[in-house]
C-alpha cells in the first residue's frame, strides 16, 4: 500500500545478486531496540543477554556469532583500566630497583639506597594525594587517567636524581643545613622549571572540548604539582636526614659509626662494608661517579671537536627532514577497535561489520527538533526541499532514504485525503503511526518532534567521515524548519573536525607559555629562545615518527602530544640553565661542564621515565600500548636534544651568559688555560674583581699593592654583585672561584683574568 522499499543493506551482509534476486548471503545482522523510558530493565536485559550469550558461544561451535550492546563500549573501556592495574606493581618495581642500582655506592657511608627508595616514595604519595583530592571533590575519572601514575613516577624520580647530583657536589664537611641549602639552590630552579612547564602544559590542555583529555590533564597536571612540593617538602627532610647520617659517619643500613680509614690487616671485603666515608680531598665533595667522568672526560671533548659538531648538524637536518615527512603523513581517526582491548568480542563484532557491512555507512537521522505544521503545505515542501538538499551529497544515496512524510502523502493521494487541514491531518495519521511510532513524537495530540533518515554510502575513511559531516551539518543551517542531523558515531566523528585546530591550538599556547617561563627563569633571552626550539623540535619528531609508528592523531594521542609539550622542556631547560650559569668564558669548557653536571641525572631521568611506562608496551589495549609510544618518543627525543643536539647549538653564535651579554671564543684574547676562570672576556675591564683579603681586620683592594694570601680567606665580588667567598687552599680545586694560579704572589690578580 505504501509503495516503499525494504533497505536490508544493514542487515544482511556478503551478498551474491543476481538480477534483482539475493542468491546468497554470508552474515546476517539483527537489531533488537530497547526501551529507552525504562532505562533500569533495560540494562538489566543487556547484563543477562551478554552473560547468556557468551556462555552460549563457548559451547555451540555451529555458527560464527559476533554481538555488540550499547553498554559494550562503555564497559570494555572500564575493563580497560583494569587490565592496567597489574602493571602498576611491576613498574614501581622497575623503578625503585633502577633508583636503588643508580644510586648505589661501593661506600658504606656515601650509599643512596634509601634515598632512592623515597624518592620513588614521594611519587607514588604525589598520586595518592592528587586522586584522593581530586575524587573527594567529585571530579570525574575518565579511564585515560589510568596512564598518569606511570607518568608521575617518571618526573618524581627525574627530580630526585637532579637534586642527589646537586647534594653530591656540596662539601662533604659543611653543615646538613649549609648542604642542602647549596643543593636547593642548584637543582630547585631547574625542578620549578620543568615542574612549571609541566603542570601549565597540562592546564592548557584543559581547554580542549574533549572531556576524557579533560580529565586526564586536571588529574596529571595535579599530580605533578604535589609531586613538586613532596619533593621539596618530603624528599627533602629525607635527603637531610640522610646527611645527618653521612655527617655522623654511619653506616647506611645499621646506622652504626664505621671508620673511614681501613685498618691494617683487614680484608677487601671489610673495606666495602665496614669502612666508608670517602670524600675528594682536593674538592672536599664526594667522589665523582665513573659516568660524570666519562662525560667530563671523554663524551664532552669529543662533543665538541669540529668535525664532531658538523656530524651533529648533518644528523639534525636528517631528523628534521625525517619528521617533517613524517608529519606530513599522519592519518588522522581513531579505528573504533581500539577502544576495546585486545581479543574482546567487540573487536569481533567490528571486523565482521567491517567485513560485511562496510560499504553503506551511518543511517543518519534527520531530525525536526521543534513543533511545527505539518498540515502546512509551504511547511512540509521546505521539509522535502531540505531533504532534497541533504540527498544530494556524493555520501548519500537518495533511493535509500526514509521519510514518514512522504508516505503519509502517498497514502493521502491514494485515500483521497486533504493534508492541509490539521484535523485531517492528525486524524489520519493512524494509517502509518504503526509503521512510523517511533519516528513520529506525540504529545497531547500534537507532533512534538520527528525524524527521517537518509543512507550513506562508502564512509570508509576518516577524511570522508568528517567531510560527510562537516557538510550535512552546514546544509541544514540553511534550511527554513529547525532541523538536525545525527547519528550515534557523530561522537566519534565529530574529535576528526576539531582534532587537527585543537591540537595545534594547545601546543602554540603551551609553547609561548614555555618561553614566557623560560625568559622569567633563565637568565638569558638567546638561551631562552634555544629552550622553546627544542620543545618546537621534539614536537615536528614526535607527531613525525608518530606516523612511522602507525599511530593517528585521535583524542588518544591528542592526550600524549599534550604530555609531550611539558617533557621536552625538561631536559632543554636543565641543560640550558646550567650552560648560562656557567662562569667559563669558553663556550666548549661551559658544555663540557654542564654535560660533566647533568649528563649523568639526564641519562637516568630518561632511563627511570621509560621504565615507568615500558610495561604498558605489554598492554593488551591500544590506548596503553600508544601511552608507551608517544611517551618512548618524547624522552628518547628530549634526551638526544638534552645530551647531543642543544649542547653543540649552544656553542654556535657565542656564550650565553648571566648578563645576557654574547661572547665568543674567538673574541676572547686569553689564553686557553686562563680562560677557564674567566667570567668575562678580557677586554672588559668594567668586570674586574673587587678582591678583600681579611685577617685580623685588614682589609685591601687589589690595585691597592700587596697583601699575602696564604691561609686568608678571599672574598670576592663578581661583576653580577654577588660575592664569592673563598680561602687560598682551596681555590686550586672549586671551577667556580678564581684560581690560586690566576694570583700573582702578590695578591693581585693575573691581568689577563682581570
Amino acid at each position: 500500500m505504501y509503495k516503499t522499499k525494504i533497505f536490508l543493506g544493514t542487515t544482511v551482509g556478503g551478498v551474491d545478486i543476481k538480477g534483482h534476486v539475493v542468491d546468497k548471503a554470508t552474515a546476517i545482522r539483527l537489531f533488537y531496540y530497547l526501551r529507552d523510558d525504562e532505562t533500569g530493565k533495560s540494562n538489566l536485559w543487556l547484563e543477562q543477554f551478554q552473560k547468556v550469550f557468551s556462555k552460549y558461544l563457548t559451547e555451540d561451535k555451529t555458527l560464527q556469532v559476533s554481538y555488540f550492546t550499547s553498554l559494550s563500549r562503555q564497559q570494555e573501556f572500564e575493563d580497560n583500566s583494569k587490565k592496567v592495574i597489574p602493571l602498576f606493581s611491576i613498574t614501581y618495581f622497575l623503578a625503585i630497583f633502577f633508583s636503588i642500582i643508580s644510586c648505589l655506592r661501593f661506600d658504606c657511608v656515601r650509599n643512596k639506597a634509601w634515598v632512592a627508595t623515597f624518592g620513588v616514595l614521594s611519587a607514588g604519595l604525589a598520586v595518592l594525594s592528587a586522586f584522593g583530592m581530586l575524587l573527594y571533590c567529585g571530579r570525574p575519572f575518565s579511564m585515560t587517567v589510568a596512564n598518569a601514575p606511570f607518568l608521575i613516577l617518571g618526573i618524581g624520580v627525574d627530580d630526585m636524581f637532579i637534586m642527589i647530583s646537586c647534594w653530591q657536589q656540596t662539601k662533604v664537611h659543611d653543615s646538613v643545613a649549609d648542604r642542602l641549602a647549596e643543593t636547593y639552590k642548584e637543582a630547585a630552579v631547574s625542578i620549578t622549571i620543568t615542574t612549571l612547564t609541566d603542570v601549565l602544559a597540562f592546564y592548557i590542555g584543559i581547554m580542549t572540548p574533549f572531556r576524557s583529555v579533560q580529565s586526564f590533564c586536571l588529574y596529571t597536571g595535579t599530580a605533578v604539582l604535589f609531586c613538586y612540593l613532596y619533593n621539596i617538602t618530603f624528599f627533602g627532610a629525607f635527603l637531610a636526614l640522610n646527611g645527618k647520617r653521612e655527617k655522623g659517619n654511619r653506616h647506611w643500613l645499621m646506622c652504626m659509626k664505621v671508620e673511614q680509614n681501613c685498618p691494617a690487616g683487614h680484608s677487601k671485603g671489610y673495606s666495602v662494608c665496614c669502612v666508608g666515608g670517602a670524600y675528594d680531598a682536593n674538592t672536599g665533595c664526594e667522589k665523582e661517579q665513573p659516568v660524570s667522568v666519562f662525560f667530563k672526560r671523554y663524551y664532552g671533548p669529543f662533543l665538541t671537536n669540529t668535525w664532531t659538531k658538523v656530524f651533529v648538524v648533518l644528523l639534525y637536518g636528517g631528523y628534521l627532514a625525517s619528521s617533517i615527512y613524517g608529519c606530513l603523513q599522519l592519518q588522522e581517526g581513531v579505528d573504533l577497535r581500539n577502544l576495546a582491548y585486545d581479543g574482546s568480542y567487540v573487536v569481533n563484532y567490528y571486523d565482521d561489520e567491517d567485513a560485511y557491512f562496510s560499504e553503506y555507512g551511518p543511517r543518519v537521522m534527520v531530525v525536526v527538533t521543534e513543533q511545527v505544521e505539518y498540515w502546512n503545505k509551504e511547511v512540509r515542501q521546505e521539509i522535502e526541499s531540505c531533504l532534497k538538499v541533504l540527498e544530494k551529497h556524493l555520501y548519500v544515496d537518495a533511493s535509500l532514504s526514509v521519510s514518514w512524510l512522504r508516505v503519509y502523502e502517498n497514502v493521502s493521494r491514494l485515500l483521497n485525503i486533504n493534508l492541509d487541514n490539521e484535523t485531517v491531518f492528525k486524524d489520519n495519521l493512524k494509517f502509518i503511526l504503526p509503521t512510523f511510532k517511533q519516528d513520529i513524537s506525540i504529545s497531547n495530540d500534537d507532533i512534538i518532534a520527528s525524524r527521517f533518515f537518509i543512507q550513506t554510502t562508502n564512509i570508509n575513511t576518516p577524511i570522508k567521515e568528517k567531510n560527510m559531516v562537516n557538510e550535512l551539518r552546514e546544509d541544514v543551517k540553511n534550511c527554513v524548519v529547525p532541523v538536525l542531523v545525527y547519528h550515534p558515531a557523530f561522537i566519534f566523528f565529530d574529535q576528526y573536525v576539531v582534532i587537527v585546530s585543537n591540537t595545534i591550538q594547545n601546543i602554540a599556547v603551551a609553547t609561548a607559555v614555555m618561553l614566557v617561563i623560560a625568559l622569567l627563569l633563565i637568565p638569558n633571552p638567546l638561551c631562552s629562545l634555544w629552550v622553546t626550539f627544542a620543545i618546537g623540535s621534539v614536537i615536528v619528531g614526535v607527531v613525525g615518527f608518530m606516523a612511522f609508528w602507525s599511530v593517528n592523531l585521535d583524542s588518544i594521542s591528542m592526550i600524549n602530544l599534550v604530555i609531550c609539550i611539558g617533557f621536552s622542556v625538561d631536559f632543554s631547560a636543565h641543560i640550558s640553565y646550567v650552560f648560562v650559569s656557567n662562569s667559563k668564558c669558553d663556550v666548549n669548557e661551559k658544555v663540557v661542564d654542564t654535560l660533566y653536571t647533568l649528563g649523568y641525572p639526564i641519562v637516568q631521568g630518561a632511563v627511570s621515565t621509560i621504565l615507568g611506562v615500558i610495561v604498558l608496551a605489554a598492554a593488551e589495549s591500544y590506548i596503553f600500548r600508544t601511552f608507551f609510544k608517544i611517551m618512548f618518543l618524547v624522552i628518547l627525543f628530549g634526551a638526544v636534544h638534552g645530551l647531543i643536539f642543544l649542547p653543540v647549538f649552544l656553542t654556535f653564535f657565542g656564550v650565553c651568559s648571566m648578563t645576557g651579554e654574547v661572547t665568543s671564543k674567538k673574541q676572547s684574547d686569553v689564553k686557553d688555560n686562563e680562560s677557564r676562570n674567566c667570567i668575562d672576556g678580557a677586554d672588559h675591564k668594567e668586570s674586574r674583581y673587587a678582591l678583600t683579603f681579611t685577617n685580623h681586620g685588614l682589609e685591601q683592594d687589589d690595585r691597592a699593592g700587596p697583601a699575602a694570601v696564604d691561609g686568608r680567606d678571599v672574598v670576592i665580588s663578581n661583576a653580577f654583585g654577588h660575592p664569592v667567598t673563598t680561602s687560598s687552599h682551596s681555590m686550586k680545586s672549586d671551577p667556580y672561584k678564581q684560581k690560586a694560579s690566576d694570583m700573582h704572589a702578590d695578591g693581585q690578580l693575573d691581568p689577563d683574568c682581570s
